[in-house]
């Protein structure tokens, strides 16, 4: 199959691409034309270009572009999150439908913050319920929830009669690769500093990278599933649980608490923001498993100790 992935370069796109291209696949699209095992297309994520041609007859097209949220949010960054993925979702809707023989299917990225804080019930994609101005949530929770909105807005705004849509409300993608995710939790382990985020109750979504290869694989080959799709393991768990096993696989003996006062002046330092970490997500993938998906990790527990003793012996291929 030709696979094109524009905004591939990102954590998750690195990922992804590297998984394809052992099995022959990847084409990426990058703002930033640089050197890698595949190939590189340059393109602007707004406007059409010769990138269009990579497009045609292609078998699969997974959109995963999009500015780091790993940023303060401030008015300029605000613009550049909303804009990197509203605009490029809408050019490639563009460009999808001018093409004699498009993509059979799309798969576009969204992201799990588009539910509300959830500490009572777990979300699926039947009845979970979006976010949005609820009270108390604070500023830059309720932008990163109009973001998505507006992201699936734009995905799905243009009815493309031969292209399957599929979007992904993904939960955090875990891998061993220096700079993710996993190493900033780790981070906190591993300098002592793994205790409970305060309050520890707030639930933490997660997905191993193994499974989330294996689902987009799933929904590449199962023609049934069109909307959106929750890629996230089965079982989410309090922030406090999830960190005491993270210290258990890693064999820290103490972890410092943080509270929320604590994080947000973190994070400041850190020039990004606390809601990776204090926002209840609990995501459950409803769709995946209705259809027979089956997790390889789907429990933290197992998946901890394969990402902490591949993390020590720096073997990130899947």
């Amino acid at each position: 199959m030709k696979i094109v992935i524009p905004g591939g370069t990102g954590q998750v796109g690195h990922i992804l691409a590297r998984h394809l291209h052992h099995q022959g696949h990847t084409v990426v699209f990058s703002r930033t034309p640089h050197t890698a095992p595949w190939r590189i297309v340059p393109w602007n994520g707004l406007t059409t270009g010769p990138w269009i041609v990579e497009l045609e007859q292609s078998d699969v097209c997974i959109n995963l572009a999009g500015r780091s949220v790993n940023c303060r949010y401030t008015p300029a960054n605000r613009r550049a999150i909303f804009e990197s993925r509203v605009l490029s979702t809408k050019i490639l809707d563009e460009a999808i439908a001018s093409l004699k023989h498009p993509p059979t299917i799309w798969l576009n990225a969204s992201t799990a913050t588009i539910y509300r804080h959830s500490l009572d019930r777990p979300m699926d994609e039947a009845t979970g319920e979006l976010g949005g101005n609820e009270p108390g949530a604070p500023d830059t929770w309720n932008f990163s929830i109009e973001v998505a909105k507006a992201w699936e807005s734009s995905f799905f705004s243009t009815p493309l009669p031969r292209t399957r849509k599929v979007a992904l409300r993904s939960a955090m993608t875990f891998s061993p690769d220096p700079g993710g995710v996993f190493a900033v939790f780790l981070s906190l382990v591993r300098h002592g500093l793994g205790g409970t985020n305060a309050p520890g109750t707030q639930f933490v979504s997660w997905i191993h990278e193994a499974d989330f290869l294996r689902a987009v694989e799933f929904l590449i080959a199962t023609p049934a599933i069109t909307g959106p799709v929750n890629l996230a393991s089965p079982n989410p768990l309090p922030n406090r649980d999830f960190l005491r096993i993270l210290r258990e696989a890693w064999g820290a003996r103490i972890g410092l608490p943080t509270a929320p006062w604590m994080l947000e002046i973190g994070t400041f330092l850190l020039r990004t923001e606390s809601e990776l970490i204090l926002k209840s997500r609990q995501v459950i993938p409803g769709r995946l498993l209705n259809t027979g998906f089956q997790f390889t990790y789907p429990d933290w527990p197992s998946a901890a100790r394969d990402l902490v003793a591949r993390w020590r012996s720096r073997k990130f291929h899947v």
